[in-house]
C-alpha cells in the first residue's frame, strides 16, 4: 500500500511539475516586459496588411477578369495575353519568391511603409487568384443576360456592373471567401520583406525566452481565431445572399 501510494504521489507530482513547466513557458512568452504588446502589434499589422491585400486583390481581379473575358477581338487580344501572362507567373512561381522580387523591385527605399509594402506584395499575388476566380463566375453566367442588358438600352459596363458580376458574385462568394482566408496565412511569411507581423514577433519573442515553442502557439491561435472569424463572417453573407434569392 505504501508503494502504491507513493507511486500515485510521484505520478501526481510528476503531472504538477509538467503543467507548472507549461504554465512558466506561457507566463513568460506574454507577461515579463510586457510581450504581450508586441502581439497586438504583429496581430495589427498583420489585419491592416490583410485588409488593404484584399481590397488591392480584389480590384486586380476585377479588371484582370473583365479585360480576358471582354479582349476577345484582335485589336484588343495583346490585352488578355498580358493578363495571361500576368496569371501564370504569378500562379506558377512561389509566393517567398515573388515577395523578395516585388520588394527588391519596387521598395528600395529602408524608409518604406511596411503596410504598404506587404499590402502591395500580397495583393499582386491574391490578384491572380482572384481573377480566375471572377472569370468563372462570369462566364458561369448565361450569355442571355448580357444580351437582355444591351437590349435594355444599357453599355457594356453598365451591364457588366449591374447585372453580371452582381450574379458572379453570388456564385463566386465561397471561392472568395477561401482565397482570403488563405491570403491572411500566408502573411505569415511577410517576415522574409523585413515586415514585423505577427509571425515575427512570435520568432522574436521566442529569441528573447529560448523558448519558441509558446509564442508560435500564441500566434497560431491568433491566426485561427481570425480565419474563424471570417469564415463564419462569410457563411453570415451567404445565408443574406441565399434569402435574397427566395424573397
Amino acid at each position: 500500500m505504501y508503494l502504491s501510494g507513493s507511486w500515485i504521489n510521484g505520478f501526481f507530482s510528476a503531472i504538477a511539475d509538467w503543467a507548472k513547466g507549461i504554465y512558466m513557458s506561457f507566463y513568460n512568452a506574454i507577461v515579463p516586459d510586457q510581450r504581450y504588446l508586441s502581439y497586438l502589434q504583429g496581430l495589427k499589422i498583420t489585419l491592416l496588411i490583410s485588409f488593404f491585400a484584399i481590397i488591392l486583390g480584389i480590384l486586380i481581379g476585377v479588371l484582370v477578369a473583365v479585360f480576358k473575358v471582354t479582349a476577345t477581338n484582335y485589336k484588343m487580344k495583346w490585352l488578355s495575353s498580358i493578363c495571361n501572362v500576368y496569371i501564370n507567373v504569378i500562379r506558377g512561381t512561389p509566393l517567398m519568391v515573388q515577395l523578395l522580387i516585388i520588394y527588391n523591385l519596387i521598395f528600395t527605399s529602408r524608409n518604406s511603409n511596411e503596410i504598404i509594402i506587404g499590402s502591395v506584395c500580397f495583393g499582386i499575388n491574391s490578384g491572380a487568384y482572384v481573377a480566375e476566380i471572377i472569370r468563372a463566375g462570369i462566364e458561369s453566367i448565361d450569355n442571355g443576360q448580357m444580351e437582355a442588358g444591351r437590349s435594355l438600352g444599357m453599355s457594356y459596363i453598365q451591364t457588366m456592373r449591374k447585372i453580371i458580376l452582381p450574379q458572379a458574385v453570388r456564385n463566386i462568394l465561397p471561392a472568395l471567401g477561401n482565397e482570403f482566408i488563405v491570403l491572411i496565412k500566408e502573411t505569415s511569411v511577410a517576415s522574409v520583406i523585413a515586415v514585423t507581423d505577427l509571425t515575427k514577433a512570435a520568432q522574436y519573442i521566442g529569441s528573447r525566452t529560448w523558448d519558441i515553442l509558446p509564442p508560435l502557439i500564441i500566434a497560431a491561435l491568433c491566426y485561427l481565431v481570425i480565419v474563424m472569424g471570417l469564415s463564419k463572417l462569410m457563411s453570415v453573407f451567404e445565408r443574406r445572399l441565399a434569402r435574397s434569392d427566395y424573397s
